[in-house]
């Protein structure tokens, strides 16, 4: 199996930017607006750190919008090279994105909740760059966007790995010692964290350190 890329989540400075990069990071998520969760920083703090990040990081904006328009606007405020888009994009309206943005990749978050979250991929799929799976719940009355610290069922996530073209993100409850254990079961292209490797909502640079040495043992 390809050494998986990893997206270090929830990136709260240009100090954690640095850390997370250092230790091995091909990417880095930057949080705007939700409605719950952790690491969500300022447009202007995510722009800062987005125009300090070496070139060959990817920097993902996570944003909660859901209108083609406002999810434009949020991205011209923080000028990332990805856009993850955490909710459901209204009408699926991917080209408006696509003609307004045409150089920024879009991922597509998924929130595997039962059988028709493959589906959902399974259509989605052709609109996007990547999908990245995660175990939020959208349909709550607060709706959880990500960050839960949850895992949830990878055999679901495997089948839709298996019925897509484009690289698959896996996100959701990660940490050292069950990180093996998820690319056994779903083999995805990358890693996505938030939790696994902070400590008091802080990055922290040992757990960093354990969770690649684990991807290599």
């Amino acid at each position: 199996m390809i050494k998986p890329r990893v997206k270090i989540c929830c990136i709260s400075s240009i100090d954690e930017a640095m850390t997370a990069i250092e230790h091995g990071a091909s990417a880095l998520g930057l949080v705007g607006h939700m409605p719950s969760g952790p690491g969500v920083i300022s447009d202007a703090l995510i722009e800062q750190i987005a125009r300090k990040v070496p070139p060959p990081v990817s920097t993902f904006l996570l944003t909660s919008e859901t209108k083609p328009k406002d999810i434009i606007a949020h991205y011209k405020r923080v000028n990332t090279t990805t856009i993850q888009i955490v909710d459901a994009l209204e009408k699926r309206e991917y080209e408006a994105l696509r003609q307004a943005l045409p150089n920024v990749k879009l991922v597509q978050v998924i929130h595997v909740i039962d059988e028709n979250s493959k589906q959902e991929a399974l259509e989605i799929a052709r609109y996007v760059d990547a999908i990245l799976l995660d175990s939020g719940n959208p349909n709550l009355s607060i709706k959880e966007l990500g960050g839960t610290g949850r895992t949830h069922n990878w055999e679901v996530s495997k089948q839709i790995r298996e019925s897509i073209q484009i690289p698959l993100f896996l996100a959701g409850g990660l940490n050292k010692d069950n990180v093996k254990q998820a690319l056994d079961a779903v083999q995805p292209f990358g890693l996505d964290l938030c939790s696994g490797v902070r400590t008091d909502g802080k990055l922290d640079a040992q757990k960093l350190k354990d969770f690649f040495i684990a991807i290599e043992s």
